[in-house]
């Protein structure tokens, strides 16, 4: 299956680009170097470079709120750069918490600079993007908007951590977490720039919920991805999720299923070694057994509808409508 980029992602990069550059300029030099790195503007020895960067989806969406309140995509440039400096900050953080050494295809920043590093520059972004907002002439709600996002996001990381010890994890808190975690900054991408505009309460709320929900879709896709997803779409080896032992949607709803296949899986990844190859196309196979799979799949077309709802109930321009329809169905697109 072939997916097409949305025309509003291309022009988002090239209107937030030179500001995204701009601001990573700001920091130190060796919290530069990293950042840049994991960026895709450096490789590792500084040299610039502009491949394996990421898809540019929320600063896109951020440009779009702003349309949506009536101003030019321009003015909502600071406020998508901040949300992609924090959605950043979190993917450095979360690499390391996670153990992942690949990432957009290359060497995740840990493993190249080392944790600390790391660590330091996903805080010098996260306090970056506050500094945006704070010194720009926008509507001082969009530094608040973002700030609630954050918590909401380190929550969630939160829980998802604390769900690596559990074994009696539900889908109900799962789907919080995700909440947290993925569709909380989803939403704050789909709103801000209206905010940082001074667009009115019910054109804001309106958006944060279609963004809430296309962030679930999201991570429910990301999910089945991280099981079933190809390397090259994914940027991560096959089946990572499932060899890291991740309580994802689709795993968590195997596992509750009350079926032969769900128990079988619980007892394959209880197993105290290393899971080889084959355990792990087994246990992909016991979560489609189990309806893990099956659910997910419905479950994010369920979000996706739910989004388009929220869409429905706001008073948009029509391209504005058409292109947050199109960069929603884009990022929970299935590709494998």
């Amino acid at each position: 299956m072939t997916v097409v980029m949305p025309a509003g992602v291309a022009v988002a990069r090239d209107l937030v680009g030179p500001a995204m550059e701009a601001a990573i300029a700001r920091l130190s030099p060796d919290v530069r170097t990293v950042a840049a790195y994991h960026l895709g503007m450096s490789d590792a020895d500084g040299n610039p470079r502009r491949e394996g960067s990421g898809k540019a989806l929320r600063p896109a969406l951020a440009l779009l709120s702003a349309r949506a309140a009536g101003a030019p995509p321009e003015r909502g440039v600071t406020a998508a750069v901040a949300v992609e400096l924090v959605h950043n900050f979190s993917l450095l953080h979360d690499d390391i918490m996670d153990g992942d050494t690949e990432r957009r295809h290359r060497p995740t920043a840990w493993t190249v600079f080392g944790v600390g590093a790391a660590i330091l520059a996903g805080d010098a972004l996260l306090a970056l993007a506050s500094d945006l907002l704070l010194e720009s002439q926008g509507e001082p709600w969009a530094a608040r908007c973002l700030s609630a996002a954050v918590q909401r996001l380190i929550a969630g990381q939160g829980a998802d951590l604390a769900f690596e010890k559990r074994g009696d994890v539900t889908l109900a808190e799962c789907l919080d977490m995700a909440g947290d975690k993925t569709a909380a900054l989803m939403a704050c991408a789909c709103t801000i720039g209206a905010v940082h505009v001074g667009a009115p309460p019910e054109l804001a709320m309106g958006l944060a919920g279609f963004g809430g929900h296309v962030g679930l879709a999201f991570q429910l896709t990301d999910d089945l991805l991280g099981i079933w997803g190809a390397p090259d779409v994914t940027g991560k080896p096959v089946r990572a999720d499932l060899r890291a032992r991740k309580k994802s949607l689709p795993v968590v709803a195997a596992l509750g299923s009350g079926t032969a296949a769900g128990d079988e899986l619980a007892a394959l990844l209880a197993r105290p070694e290393p899971l080889d190859e084959d355990h792990l196309l087994h246990a992909a196979d016991l979560v489609v057994a189990a309806g893990g799979r099956q659910w997910a799949e419905n479950e994010a077309d369920k979000q996706l509808a739910a989004a388009n709802q929220c869409l429905a109930d706001v008073s948009l321009p029509a391209d504005v409508h058409g292109e947050f329809t199109a960069i929603a169905e884009f990022i929970t697109a299935r590709q494998w």
